[in-house]
């Protein structure tokens, strides 16, 4: 059984590189605009349009599609990929000195039996005042970002982080633990996935 990650981040390539199962990789091209207002449903929906969009691509056969969707929250508010610098700093500054919410929505669906599997998964996020200064120093020295509300927490960002309450690969976009779990449930052992 091969996976096929629907997802074009180098993130969330890394997080499957590091657990050294094999895996394609086939983008989505679906909107990824959505209404709903729950958190934890819009990730899951985005997450949903993403798998059946590169199953429908990919047709019958023995895979399973793996698509995930990531947004940050706080106070009502959702940050999602900031469109520049600036809106990336002003995120940043309306998260420092507080506690955000990673949410993350996973959709797994085995191709061969039309299997369809969704959940979400949330990390609390706390980090300390952070000032003007190292926010400035943070963008400048980051590779990329124009990621989930303008940080990852790896490199720099971890300097800044007060106490985390979940997943740390859910903040980066992929909840491992959950995801092995579900392939559990839906009849798989990592031997199959090699």
């Amino acid at each position: 059984m091969r996976i096929i990650l629907a997802s074009g981040s180098q993130t969330r390539r890394g997080i499957m590189d590091s657990i050294k199962i094999n895996y394609d990789v086939i983008k989505s091209g679906v909107d990824e605009t959505c209404d709903i207002l729950d958190p934890a449903l819009y990730v899951e929906e985005l997450s949903r349009r993403k798998a059946k969009d590169v199953s429908a691509k990919v047709g019958r056969g023995d895979y399973i599609i793996l698509a995930a969707d990531t947004i940050i929250y706080k106070d009502g508010k959702k940050y999602e990929k900031p469109k520049s610098i600036e809106e990336a700093f002003k995120n940043l500054k309306e998260l420092s000195g507080g506690t955000n919410i990673a949410v993350t929505g996973v959709t797994l669906i085995d191709n061969r039996l039309d299997n369809i599997e969704t959940f979400s998964d949330i990390t609390k996020v706390s980090f300390k005042d952070i000032s003007d200064e190292d926010l400035k120093f943070y963008i400048d020295h980051h590779p990329d970002i124009l990621y989930n509300a303008g940080y990852t927490l790896e490199g720099i960002m971890s300097l800044f982080l007060e106490k985390l309450d979940g997943d740390f690969y859910n903040v980066l976009g992929l909840p491992l633990g959950k995801i092995y779990t579900m392939l559990n449930k839906m009849g798989y052992s990592l031997k199959d996935l090699d």
